[in-house]
């Protein structure tokens, strides 16, 4: 299914090229067809096309004669420019940067070089405060004398590189030329050059994932701004770049979904529009970019994923909360569609005091929200399915929902990308409570630092231990207190939309050796409630099958079900199927383990089906989710 739809993409972009790829184990086992951007890097194409005078980086002569006009006229741009101000005040109350690693990476002094470069360098821009001119200078100079960025954690050193390539593009015309020496000089020798190391710590190169996106997005932004001292280097990494992406960004296809979560959207989306509008501002064109199959249609996952309680649909290495800040990268979408729902308008014009610390992309960003002109209206789904390596369905509420009723399912596995043994998890809002959770994510360098394995993924990998990444932490099914296969993908096999949508996921290979077979069908079956339908056949080592649900509501077990209380409201879990059999809990607060992550009031509800009861093997457990 995902080949014919790639190539239904492919038949719709007469501009892009093919290739063909093998992907990794998390994604397809299958050689899948891979669109190729647009190439014509050269020596000579550079010496031709890449702009001469001004800045080069997201914002060139003419884009920045519109920010100016707009700073005058609009209100959205006027108040997010008062909070990049603010910001800027305070970035010069703190001391330089020092190279101080945690554990073994650099990437928070980078990124807070990248945020500190946004703000001083756009408040540059716009003003030429020689006060604002001087610490630039100073944070290029305490950066640029690092004994190096960190290469063998590239990230640190990309985020670095498109710091220091924004500081002197955006202030380069007035800082000392001692300075901007220096600045080219690591540049090449502490950003590029390291990406072509031989001995490793660059597989990020031709990845699948985030790395991917913004590595090149470092490297390219670096490239630009050296292009005049060693331009043979430049067109080898600019070309690399546009040769390598597409091997990210298919990851999208064919619907938008990301399969690492919505907060790793914000991370790789963002280095990807950073390098897209570099593109179209030192070059004008992004080399098809924005074209790209699926990437504008995940801006309605991104949308999709913010609930009404504020949560994310947090799956896979998740945060929880998005921030209360407008979505900058989701600007950058609303400037080339037109698209509203992608212009967080009202989040940009609260209080600037009020917004405290900005994205640290936020100064690109005031580019992007300028650009941004409404089009007619352009409905985001109320139901809507991604597929894709990491498959997820949603139904969201409409805006007048007095139940602000909200469901995310999903499929996938434990292979993918940041991902976890979760196939046929949801998550369940009613009433602005979240009842059925997800576990999450947990600092990477809490676990890192002990030792932990965090990374590799094989069955009986360490990973798996942790109740945030197995299926003991997800609201699913368990067999015989087992974990998932974590290879096997569960799969969307039936959608229907309307007033009764529901979405049914093939959980067999998820089960492999364990079942002969699995699917879970979701319903919302009122505005106020959800069915879950699981269809099983046994094998001949099944013993037990263990629905599972997540909670930090307060339970009261009663016959038939459960009462679930938190925040004044109540929800109740009707056991439809198996009323004779009786619901448990297990208290996860503590969690298992001393490095699982900690939730307080964290539980688990079971029902314990044992496989003897059921009927030729076959059985149906059927549990409804229903509230006021």
């Amino acid at each position: 299914m995902l080949f014919k739809k790639a190539q239904r993409f492919l038949l719709s972009l007469p501009l892009l090229g093919l290739l063909t790829v093998n992907i990794s184990q998390a994604q397809e086992e299958t050689k899948q067809i891979v669109p190729k951007l647009q190439n014509p890097i050269s020596v000579p194409y550079l010496q031709k096309k890449l702009k001469k005078a001004g800045p080069k980086l997201v914002l060139n002569p003419k884009i920045e004669k519109n920010l100016k006009k707009k700073l005058k006229s609009d209100p959205v741009v006027q108040n997010l420019y008062k909070a990049i101000r603010a910001n800027a005040v305070e970035i010069q109350k703190e001391p330089l940067l020092v190279r101080a690693l945690e554990g073994r990476r650099l990437l928070h002094v980078s990124r807070e070089m990248l945020y500190r470069m946004n703000m001083l360098g756009m408040v540059y821009r716009i003003e030429k405060d020689p006060i604002i001119l001087k610490r630039i200078d100073e944070e290029l100079k305490a950066v640029c004398n690092f004994t190096d960025w960190n290469p063998s954690h590239y990230l640190d050193v990309a985020e670095m590189a498109m710091a220091v390539a924004f500081g002197i593009d955006w202030a380069g015309e007035a800082l000392p030329s001692s300075t901007i020496e220096l600045a080219k000089t690591a540049l090449i020798e502490k950003g590029i050059k390291p990406s072509y190391n031989e001995k490793g710590n660059t597989g990020w190169v031709g990845g699948n994932n985030n790395w991917n996106q913004v590595c090149h997005g470092g490297m390219v932004a670096a490239s630009i701004v050296t292009a005049d001292k060693n331009p043979e280097l430049a067109v080898k990494t600019i070309g690399r770049a546009l040769d390598s992406m597409p091997q990210a960004l298919v990851s999208y296809g064919p619907d938008g979904v990301y399969p690492e979560g919505a907060t790793y959207w914000s991370y790789g989306t963002s280095f990807t529009v950073f390098t897209a509008a570099m593109f179209e501002s030192a070059f004008g064109t992004d080399f098809g970019l924005a074209e790209f199959p699926a990437l504008k249609e995940s801006a309605d996952f991104k949308v999709l994923s913010n609930a009404p309680s504020g949560w994310y649909y947090n799956f896979a290495d998740c945060g929880d909360k998005r921030s209360a800040q407008g979505d900058i990268t989701l600007a950058w979408f609303a400037s080339k569609t037109g698209n509203k729902a992608y212009f967080e308008e009202d989040r940009f014009l609260a209080p600037a005091a009020g917004m405290g610390k900005l994205a640290r992309n936020a100064g690109a960003g005031l580019v992007w929200v300028s650009q941004y002109k409404e089009k007619e209206d352009q409905e985001t789904p109320l139901v809507w399915k991604g597929e894709g390596d990491n498959p997820i369905v949603i139904f969201r509420p409409e805006a007048n929902d007095p139940h602000q009723y909200y469901f995310g399912g999903k499929g996938g596995r434990g292979t993918v990308n940041h991902g976890n043994m979760d196939g046929g998890s949801f998550i369940f809002e009613l009433n602005g409570v979240r009842w059925s959770i997800d576990t999450g994510n947990q600092r990477y360098h809490d676990l890192e630092k002990t030792g932990f394995n965090l990374w590799d993924r094989c069955q009986e990998c360490e990973r798996w231990t942790l109740l945030t990444k197995n299926n003991f932490g997800h609201s699913t099914l368990t067999i015989n207190d087992q974990h998932h296969v974590v290879d096997g993908k569960a799969v969307i096999t039936d959608f229907k939309e309307g007033s009764q949508p529901e979405a049914t996921i093939d959980l067999s290979a998820a089960f492999e050796g364990q079942l002969k077979s699995a699917r879970r069908r979701f319903v919302k079956d009122s505005p106020t409630s959800l069915l879950i339908e699981d269809t099983l056949e046994a094998s001949d080592s099944t013993r037990l099958v263990t629905w599972q649900l997540l909670t930090v509501a307060d339970v009261e077990l009663v016959k038939g079900g459960a009462i679930l209380r938190q925040d004044g409201k109540q929800l109740k879990l009707e056991n439809l199927s198996h009323p004779e059999i009786s619901a448990s809990v297990v208290s996860l607060d503590p969690a298992p383990l001393e490095l699982d992550r900690q939730i307080e009031n964290l539980k688990r509800i079971e029902l314990r089906i044992p496989a003897y009861i059921m009927n030729d093997r076959k059985t149906t457990i059927r549990v409804r989710l229903s509230g006021d």
